[in-house]
């Protein structure tokens, strides 16, 4: 699929904190640019190929204080990144239904990831209370799969969240598959669009 990159926005700390107001109503799309994206080298069909994706490589700590790099998504054709903040009551409402779409796409090599976007102090140290507050989120709503932390890393994707929830997939290699949803949906609604990045993914 052919995608036109955003331009990589600029990005200040405070703007993590404030990322844009929750998104329920509309689904809307966009596509991640990929931070090491490279166009110079063509394929024997004179096709331009990326070298690496928006999530290709990184390293941040998971809810636990656990290092994760991209090798977590090397055993997986889809993963889901769904980007929540604890302030955000449409991201918490479908939390139950994405820890039940963990379990129930657990064998079918698709694997949900969160990333939580509002846990950064003002000098850019993690916040151990709005951390703590999103550990207490995981668990009553029953979301008990794996939640980054954003890093220095993830900067560059985080940057192009104007809304939260947003969620995009990527593959085994970290590059995006389809494009990113910038709203809340229901589950039946979320079986629709994992499926049809799966369909992608597989093809």
């Amino acid at each position: 699929m052919k995608r036109i990159p955003l331009a990589l926005l600029g990005i200040s700390l405070a703007g993590l904190l404030a990322l844009g107001g929750c998104s329920s109503a509309e689904q809307k799309t966009f596509t991640v640019t990929d931070e090491q994206e490279t166009t110079d080298s063509q394929s024997d069909a004179g096709q331009t190929t990326e070298q690496a994706g928006v999530l290709s490589s990184f390293s941040t700590t998971d809810l636990d204080g656990n290092t994760v790099d991209q090798s977590v998504l090397a055993d997986y054709d889809l993963t889901m990144v769904n980007v929540w903040a604890t302030f955000c009551r449409p991201c918490i409402k479908e939390m139950p239904d994405l820890g039940e779409l963990a379990q129930e796409y657990a064998d079918q090599n698709v694997q949900i990831v969160g990333l939580v976007s509002d846990v950064l102090n003002t000098d850019g140290t993690i916040s151990e209370e709005q951390v703590q507050t999103a550990r207490d989120i995981v668990e009553q709503t029953g979301a008990n799969y794996l939640h980054l932390l954003p890093s220095q890393d993830l900067f560059g994707v985080l940057g192009q969240i104007s809304a939260v929830p947003t969620t995009f997939f990527v593959d085994s290699e970290g590059k995006q598959v389809g494009y990113a949803v910038i709203s809340a949906q229901s589950k039946d609604k979320w079986v629709e669009t994992i499926d049809a990045a799966l369909a992608e993914v597989q093809a």
